[in-house]
């Protein structure tokens, strides 16, 4: 079925909406990376959804619907629907690599689309909606390839998976009315995505698994590999997290943080701390008389430095975070010891768009 088919039928059914004016901007993109933000381009059928889905990981900077793949020039939404110019809809997700990975981004991706569908996606059918990696580097073309034949692997899908892994050319920036279309007219999106039969899909296949794709790393998260941390993390944060470090005390960037908010593990973004239970130890490092999620953190006996101490590590991305000691205040009696560079802050106010907003309830009632 064709959108504007559906649309009309839906027009029908709620009274119709007019269509707002078309205000095309006639750009294209052909890199891969600006500045320190990285681009990651996937056609998983109606745009709208796709970009909906990515703007909610947290990591993800923005996206952008468009048309790529095809063969002509600045092409307009009619002309792409009509399958006649090669193109699919697609959208280019620009990235933070200090916060997400490609392969992270990959793995959401799988999670928000039919991958042994070949001739569309849901109700929209047809080459233009089929579903496509397109890969900027090489890079980029050896992960996604692992990434899809771990997925043939996994025994998720009885059918074969179909998803194209393409090189990418060049992107076309979709029509005003586009971008951002969940936001703009929420109930006609809220219709057409569940009407079309993605979300129930989507249900069946991944349940709970779907949603912890965007919970902020949490169950879905795998460790990268080493070289890849090592793109991702600062030389602080890598020797911190993986090699055992300590920062100095008084030259970190928490130490004397007051804001309220949450940290978390900078490698996988698991939630550990709450600004509720921080306090001033006077040791010059972040210091908490718990944690916020006990079951993301491990504790293990560390007898390094002619001391017996007790390490303390996150549970997914197994990181060092830094030791517990028996001399904090009540009601625990304990001080969390931290680097700062093995976590990241997330003040309340950002934390539904980042994916943490079952947390917000800790800070309700207070003035923003």
């Amino acid at each position: 079925m064709k959108r504007w088919l559906f649309f009309a039928i839906l027009a029908l059914i709620i009274g119709g909406c007019q269509k707002s004016d078309v205000v095309r901007e006639g750009k294209s993109n052909m890199t891969g990376e600006v500045g320190n933000i990285r681009i990651a381009t996937f056609a998983g059928g109606c745009f709208w959804c796709v970009e909906a889905d990515f703007e909610k990981v947290p990591g993800v900077v923005k996206v952008v619907s468009g048309y790529t793949g095809g063969q002509k020039e600045n092409p307009t939404y009619e002309e792409v629907s009509s399958g006649t110019t090669g193109h699919v809809e697609a959208v280019q997700v620009y990235y933070d690599p200090s916060r997400i990975t490609y392969e992270e981004l990959l793995e959401v991706f799988w999670r928000h689309i039919d991958p042994t569908d070949a001739g569309g996606q849901f109700v929209d059918r047809g080459d233009q909606y089929r579903s496509a990696i397109f890969y900027q580097d090489e890079e980029q073309k050896k992960l996604a390839e692992k990434s899809k034949e771990a997925l043939s692997r996994s025994g998720k899908f009885t059918k074969p998976i179909v998803t194209e892994i393409v090189k990418f050319t060049r992107f076309y920036e979709a029509e005003g009315y586009h971008q951002d279309y969940y936001k703009k007219n929420p109930l006609r999106y809220s219709y057409y995505r569940y009407g079309s039969g993605r979300d129930p899909f989507l249900e069946k296949a991944w349940g709970g698994e779907k949603e912890a794709a965007k919970s902020g790393g949490e169950g879905a998260f795998k460790k990268p590999d080493d070289a890849t941390l090592r793109k991702k993390l600062t030389s602080l944060q890598y020797e911190i997290t993986q090699k055992e470090g300590t920062e100095p005390p008084f030259q970190n960037e928490y130490w004397n943080n007051k804001k309220e908010g949450i940290y978390v593990d900078v490698v996988s973004g698991e939630a550990l701390f709450s600004s509720k239970e921080k306090y001033d130890s006077g040791t010059g490092w972040p210091s908490f008389t718990r944690p916020l999620e006990p079951g993301n953190i491990m504790e293990k006996e560390d007898r390094t430095l002619f001391m017996e101490r007790t390490e303390v590590r996150s549970k997914h991305a197994n990181s060092h975070l830094g030791h517990v000691f028996p001399d904090g205040p009540k009601p625990t009696g304990l001080r969390y010891c931290m680097n700062s560079a093995a976590l990241r802050f997330i003040p309340k106010e950002d934390l539904e768009k980042e994916g943490y907003e079952k947390y917000r309830k800790l800070f309700e009632g207070k003035n923003e």
